[in-house]
């Protein structure tokens, strides 16, 4: 934590509108892309970040400046995005061969750009790329999934590899990879 974020939060929590605007253009970016990654499109994307942003603000008090100031609004995002996303998808108990192609698929997104890989990512159904966004991107295991979604840890397992599989199939289709799934 560096002194001026210290001096923000300070002048966001006295009401200062510039150091709240100044808060929000900091960490805004990022949290967007966070926000697509969740999201089924760019509308949906927006009410959860500013959802998320009134969050922030509401709770900045609460901030403890342990960890960092990134850190703490980007698990208001993710919380955030899965409350949004809650009520939009049902969680089927699904049980499916669980391989590991994670190395090949990091292999293959350095060579996306990130529109092209939050495009893919989007294109998920919404219970398929919550799970695998809080695998791949936020590193929380199957077990820690199953709590949050209270889903079992069989269908996060399930969800994340149906979702690897469908990116597998779109990789190959855009000849980024040649990967026979079997």
């Amino acid at each position: 934590m560096t002194f001026n974020e210290r001096q923000i939060i300070k002048e966001c929590l006295n009401n200062n509108r510039e150091a709240q605007n100044l808060l929000y253009k900091t960490f805004a970016p990022k949290m967007y892309v966070v926000c697509l990654r969740y999201a089924g499109n760019k509308n949906d994307a927006n009410d959860i970040l500013q959802e998320a942003f009134i969050r922030v603000f509401k709770y900045l008090g609460t901030f403890k400046y342990k960890g960092s100031l990134e850190g703490w609004i980007r698990k208001i995002v993710v919380r955030t995005a899965l409350n949004f996303l809650k009520y939009k998808y049902e969680y089927a108990d699904y049980e499916d061969n669980i391989d590991d192609t994670q190395d090949l698929m990091e292999e293959s997104i350095t060579n996306l750009n990130i529109e092209e890989i939050i495009k893919i990512i989007q294109e998920l159904p919404e219970g398929k790329r919550i799970i695998f966004n809080l695998y791949v991107f936020e590193g929380y295991s199957h077990k820690e999934i199953a709590e949050m979604l209270d889903i079992s840890v069989k269908t996060s397992k399930a969800q994340y590899c149906k979702a690897k599989n469908y990116i597998i199939e779109k990789l190959n289709s855009l000849k980024i990879i040649n990967y026979e799934n079997k």
